[in-house]
């Protein structure tokens, strides 16, 4: 399997975490797994039907499909003639460019958009980075993120932040943070924070250069204990730490 990330152009850099493409080989046939990040994303399939969402969805060769926010893993199949490409957006940031469902309608799902939305497939083959830099840049709707400043503050804390404080920091109210966070993002606020939290203790179990334990980073990342993380760890992953 190859996969690589490329960078949008700087302008879209407030929106877009990057593009990806990935591609299968005659040497592995494989379930990918993917883990929650808290972003929705836009896939074309340019190969052969690919089964994804557990197995229970296939994407078909030319179509286009939106990608709701994750509550836990989904696995993908990824056969030797698999070819995909897409698109990582930044939280929130689906409705910059689309006008179409709530994001909690979207949420653990994965949709057919319609042509309207679709990418061109000959301009996909053909160049599609340069193609996605141009596609999104043509339908930027707004340059704004309501919810920007209460993100910033779940990712300064890594998640660990109460819903009360986060409201009264943003001058807002929980019950309007939820119902925007349900609509921009497809996850309640403490949902994403808990991604965020989990994401970060992710980060600290897989870094080889500190020497920590399961308990420690437990403690750090706002754990009651390592079991707490373990299982957090298997709802967001279905592994184990020792698996990771």
């Amino acid at each position: 399997m190859k996969y690589k990330k490329v960078k949008p152009h700087k302008a879209l850099e407030p929106f877009i975490h990057f593009y990806w493409e990935l591609k299968g080989n005659e040497l592995e046939r494989q379930w990918e797994r993917v883990f929650p990040d808290g972003c929705a994303g836009i896939v074309m399939n340019l190969g052969d039907t690919c089964l994804t969402d557990n197995g229970s969805f296939s994407m078909e060769f030319g179509k286009t499909y939106v990608v709701g926010a994750m509550t836990s893993f989904k696995d993908s199949f990824i056969d030797t003639d698999t070819h995909l490409i897409g698109v990582c957006l930044k939280p929130a940031a689906f409705a910059n460019f689309y006008s179409y469902a709530p994001q909690n309608e979207l949420t653990n799902d994965t949709v057919e958009f319609e042509k309207s939305n679709s990418f061109d497939v000959d301009k996909t083959f053909d160049n599609p980075f340069n193609y996605f830099d141009c596609f999104f840049s043509d339908r930027i709707k707004s340059k704004s993120n309501q919810l920007q400043s209460v993100i910033n503050d779940i990712h300064a804390t890594n998640g660990q932040i109460g819903m009360y404080e986060l409201s009264k920091r943003n001058f807002t109210t929980v019950r309007q943070l939820e119902r925007n966070f349900k609509k921009f993002i497809g996850l309640s606020p403490k949902e994403y924070s808990n991604i965020i939290r989990f994401q970060h203790a992710l980060e600290l179990i897989k870094n080889p250069d500190r020497n920590r334990s399961l308990l420690g980073i437990a403690f750090e990342c706002g754990y009651y204990d390592h079991s707490h993380l373990t299982n957090e760890i298997k709802r967001n992953t279905g592994l184990s730490p020792s698996q990771l």
